[in-house]
């Protein structure tokens, strides 16, 4: 089992193939393996890491919160790809992952080359909406470590974002459904505490500053986040925004060759000479 020490925490992560560094974050409940079906297909041009988050999968998952906050975690991530040989590396995070991306970028610019967003927001700007956040996730971190992972679960997939999720083959639904339900109810419990949209500090004022190439990615039917990622578009000086047509909030599980295609067309932009260029 591929687990890294990190000052301490033991993190998860799959690394596959060679090339320039692409690191892949996954979002809330899931795993290093929401991106096998796209990881093969990267790992033909290159070096692909994909970790656990903290308190998600194979990681550790730390009784205290203090490991899960947003500034620790990212720095944790950092130190994780510096440990496997690479300074800068180009980020591509979903949901979760894409605020701990975004993180990542406002806080070690130095080891971004490039960042791909995906159903994700720069936090919460308003003060009462981002408390009104904090008191909903830890009622429901309560009701995790209450009733436990499974029976959260049950819940979690009728939220109305996974919607979408419902016309996936049964086979996938199920493959989604054992990743979340492997998780601990510690782990996920933390993550709500400290990873969650209320207790990130927003980073609406940072994002302008963020100059690398990045490409914003939404589903078209996830209306809220295309909004986010069309007004994070027009703030940031080297930024495209793609909704991807007949997709929600998952895209690259729900439509994976659209979602396939401009992220291929613009990892050949951001990283000169790999071979994706001639397949995207």
């Amino acid at each position: 089992m591929p687990r890294f020490d990190v000052d301490g925490l033991a993190l998860h992560a799959d690394v596959a193939g060679s090339g320039p560094p692409l690191v892949l974050l996954h979002g809330f409940t899931g795993a290093a393996d929401t991106w096998a079906g796209l990881t093969a297909d990267l790992a033909e041009d290159y070096t692909v890491i994909a970790p656990d988050l903290v308190g998600h999968g194979r990681s550790d998952a730390p009784a205290g919160v203090e490991r899960y906050r947003m500034p620790r975690a990212a720095s944790d991530l950092v130190a994780l790809v510096r440990r496997l040989g690479h300074d800068r590396a180009a980020w591509l995070g979903y949901s979760l992952g894409g605020r701990t991306a975004l993180q990542v970028v406002a806080q070690h610019p130095d080891a971004v080359e490039a960042l791909v967003l995906e159903g994700a927001s720069p936090g919460i700007a308003d003060p009462e909406e981002r408390a009104a956040r904090v008191r909903n996730d830890e009622a429901m971190a309560d009701r995790i470590e209450r009733d436990g992972v499974e029976a959260f679960v049950d819940t979690w997939e009728q939220v109305p974002l996974f919607a979408t999720q419902l016309s996936l083959p049964a086979e996938t639904r199920a493959a989604i459904r054992a990743t979340r339900t492997a998780n601990t109810t510690t782990g996920l419990a933390n993550s709500l505490r400290g990873m969650g949209a209320g207790a990130q500090d927003p980073l609406q004022d940072r994002v302008g500053a963020i100059d690398v190439p990045t490409l914003l990615v939404a589903g078209e039917l996830d209306t809220k986040y295309v909004e986010i990622a069309r007004d994070m578009a027009r703030t940031m000086p080297d930024a495209t925004m793609h909704a991807i047509e007949g997709a929600g909030h998952a895209a690259h599980l729900e439509r994976p060759e659209a979602f396939r295609r401009p992220l291929l067309e613009f990892l050949r932009r951001a990283y000169p000479g790999a071979r994706a260029a001639a397949r995207a």
